[in-house]
């Protein structure tokens, strides 16, 4: 068992990233000490990790740039798009597929998990949470719009508007969701030299 001095030198708050977990990696062996035993072990243990944090971290983004070069040449107007990253994109791509599979925005929104479910109650109107939907998507969307209502000034005006009006931060989320995908449904549709990603076909069983 590490001491508590191991312990406190190599605490898991912030000692793998960034320039902690080079030093880290850098760091020369411990001392063999009768006093903390386990320090020396400890201390090459956690080169080990910091090496493989680093390495993945490399790969991370090794593999980011790539995929942002596929979406690019796949839809360029999508990455233009307040807050829409590499990773999201690529999700829209792969549930988008093709043109023809989403008939309408209406369509795509269901798909997505985004379409407003009634929810309402004698005099009061509201919406539920629709937990339908390729979720992988809606996880996209809803990624999209938490970027959005924190550095978008157009979506932050709009939750201010929409909280006067007595709409819940949550009611708001899902209009904005509901929105974006609209708006990335036109953009497909607007998209002349789009290429439909190729799927493998199936052999057929005699």
């Amino acid at each position: 068992m590490a001491s508590p001095a191991a312990r406190w030198r190599y605490s898991p708050a912030g000692m793998l990233t960034g320039s902690n977990a080079r030093r880290t990696r850098c760091a020369s062996p411990a001392t063999p000490s009768s006093a903390m035993p386990g320090l020396q072990v400890t201390s090459q243990a956690l080169r080990f990790v910091a090496r493989r944090a680093e390495a993945l971290r490399a790969e991370t983004r090794s593999c980011e740039q790539e995929l942002a070069q596929l979406v690019d040449e796949l839809t360029p107007s999508l990455t233009a798009e307040p807050g829409v990253g590499p990773i999201c994109a690529a999700q829209i791509i792969c549930t988008w597929s093709h043109r023809g599979r989403v008939r309408s925005d209406a369509a795509f929104a269901a798909l997505a998990g985004v379409a407003p479910i009634p929810a309402s109650s004698g005099q009061v109107v509201r919406h539920r949470l629709n937990r339908g939907g390729d979720r992988q998507l809606n996880r996209s969307l809803h990624t999209i719009v938490m970027w959005r209502t924190n550095h978008h000034a157009e979506s932050q005006h709009y939750m201010v508007r929409r909280r006067t009006e007595g709409k819940s931060d949550r009611e708001i989320r899902r209009c904005l969701k509901r929105h974006l995908a609209r708006r990335i449904f036109k953009l497909f549709q607007a998209l002349t030299g789009y290429r439909s990603i190729p799927t493998p076909r199936r052999r057929c069983r005699h």
